[in-house]
C-alpha cells in the first residue's frame, strides 16, 4: 500500500512558477513509477508527466514539455512537478500516481493522491 500527499498548488499569475511535491509513504517509494496528471472542470484527467524508478528516464505530455520538469528524490519519498512559464490553460487539479511502471495512461496507476489545485489567473 502507497499513501501519497500532494502540496505546493495555489494561485499564480501566467508567466509564473510553482513547485508541485507529492510525499509517499512506505518503504516501497523507489521501487515505483511515478506520474503526474491533471484535471480542468469538466475535463477528463489526463497526463503531464512520469518518470522511472531511479529518476533516470522521464516523459511528459507535448502540451507542457520544455516548461515542466519533473523529478524525484527516493531518500526523501518524494517526487517533485516543477510548473513555469505558466498559462491559464494549465489551471487543473494536480494528481500524483504511483505504478509498477512509467506510463502515460492512468489506469496503469495503482495508487493516488488527493490532488492540489493550480489556478493560472491574472
Amino acid at each position: 500500500q502507497v499513501q501519497l500527499v500532494e502540496s505546493g498548488g495555489g494561485l499564480v499569475q501566467p508567466g509564473g512558477s510553482l513547485r508541485l511535491s507529492c510525499a509517499a509513504s512506505g518503504r516501497t517509494f523507489s521501487s515505483n513509477a511515478m506520474g503526474w496528471f491533471r484535471q480542468a472542470p469538466g475535463k477528463e484527467r489526463e497526463f503531464v508527466a512520469a518518470i522511472g524508478r531511479s529518476g533516470d528516464s522521464t516523459y511528459y505530455a507535448r502540451s507542457v514539455k520544455g516548461r515542466f520538469i519533473i523529478s524525484r528524490d527516493n531518500a526523501k519519498n518524494t517526487v517533485y512537478l516543477d510548473l513555469n512559464s505558466l498559462k491559464p490553460e494549465d489551471t487543473a487539479v494536480y494528481y500524483c500516481a504511483a505504478g509498477a511502471r512509467s506510463s502515460t495512461v492512468k489506469y496503469q496507476y495503482d495508487y493516488w493522491g488527493q490532488g492540489t489545485q493550480v489556478t493560472v489567473s491574472s
